[in-house]
């Protein structure tokens, strides 16, 4: 019988599916540690208000109304974006309000100009009520002019409710395939190479490539059937938004795909590195645990300091999170992320170019 390469990377693949089946390890990494937490932030309404204001690029700061604003706690204000993506950002809900404030050359001396987003009524009522008791202030403490110091204009666009899941499912998901990618990948070489298991296989014509491959696709098989599951939990029991249904879910996938084969090299390089078992998981954390505190797996991003930013965007789980929330959110296309697709790709030849140096296969 002719020797086929494909029925033994195969026959790997089912071997290491079965076995990553009865890892308990496996399965806590990739469902049970990320479910804790979806169901927690699931039935999670909401603590403490912050409302989240865009200040339109026009508006004149240069009066006594935004100077309060920007020392009020409840406020959020966003000034480092441009019109365009201010609109997009209030009607997906990620702004709750666009405040624009002139001053005129005769009547009041400033106009107050705020266009809310009916997505979040709750926090539309907390600015509102902000704004009058500031404008009642000024206005009263100038009542010996002829007019008073400023004016309220309101306006409300139609906007899709952001719920917390749609924020905490994509960022669990992605630290799901990250653990799984790193740890997984790393302990089962690691233990493959020092129970000389891949020195027996080099005994038999079964190719390395071969020993990888049925790895890689236990894996990914594996942990697809495990996101599928999340996506569809968090879909039917807390109102995970999937703007485009079935095609946002395949779009997940894809991208869940793409960045478990990334988190794959961090894996094959621990191993590489790793003399033995107990070293994998300092080793590990050193990839995973600044990812999973920076890559906006709980928070957004844009909460850390200047400086820490830097830090989260040079992470290449923070783009796989962004690109998750963006398709299924925003129901943006895989070309629609396609900047997110290449900085990922970069990291990927990046750290495969590390794994072919540092990985030993005896």
């Amino acid at each position: 019988m002719q020797y086929s390469n494909t029925k033994a990377t195969l026959a790997m693949a089912k071997a290491s599916f079965r076995s990553i089946l009865r890892s308990p390890s496996a399965v806590v990494f990739s469902l049970a540690f990320p479910l804790v937490f979806i169901v927690a932030f699931g039935f999670i309404k909401g603590g403490g208000v912050k409302v989240d204001v865009g200040v339109d690029k026009a508006s004149n700061p240069d009066n006594p109304v935004y100077s309060i604003l920007k020392h009020t706690m409840v406020l959020h204000l966003v000034e480092d974006q441009t019109e365009d993506e201010m609109q997009k950002n209030l009607q997906r809900g990620h702004l709750d309000a666009i405040i624009n404030i002139q001053k005129n050359t005769t009547g009041t001396p400033y106009t107050v100009a705020v266009q809310y987003t009916k997505a979040s009524p709750d926090k539309k009522q907390v600015l509102s009520s902000l704004l009058h008791n500031i404008l009642y202030k000024l206005n009263s403490k100038a009542l010996q002019t002829p007019e008073p110091v400023a004016k309220l204009e309101e306006a409300s666009i139609q906007g899709r409710e952001y719920k917390s899941i749609d924020f905490i499912l994509p960022g669990q998901l992605g630290f799901s395939l990250l653990s799984s990618g790193v740890f997984g990948t790393a302990f089962v070489f690691l233990s493959l190479r020092l129970t000389l298991v891949i020195k027996r296989f080099f005994a038999t014509p079964v190719k390395r490539s071969s020993i990888v491959l049925g790895e890689a696709l236990a894996r990914i098989g594996f942990s697809l059937i495990g996101a599928l599951f999340i996506i569809v939990l968090g879909h039917y029991v807390f109102g995970f938004t999937l703007i485009h249904g079935i095609v946002t879910v395949l779009n997940l996938l894809i991208l869940s795909a793409i960045g478990l084969i990334v988190f794959m090299g961090f894996g094959f390089a621990v191993s590489g590195i790793a003399r033995n078992e107990s070293s994998v998981p300092p080793i590990a954390n050193i990839i995973t645990l600044p990812q999973f505190l920076l890559s906006g797996t709980f928070f957004s991003i844009s909460v850390f300091p200047t400086w820490l930013q830097y830090i989260s965007k040079a992470l290449p789980l923070t783009y796989l999170n962004e690109a998750m929330r963006n398709v299924a959110f925003d129901g943006a296309s895989l070309f629609d992320v396609r900047q997110q697709l290449l900085i990922l790709l970069l990291w990927g030849v990046a750290i495969y170019a590390l794994a072919v140096k540092v990985f030993k296969w005896e």
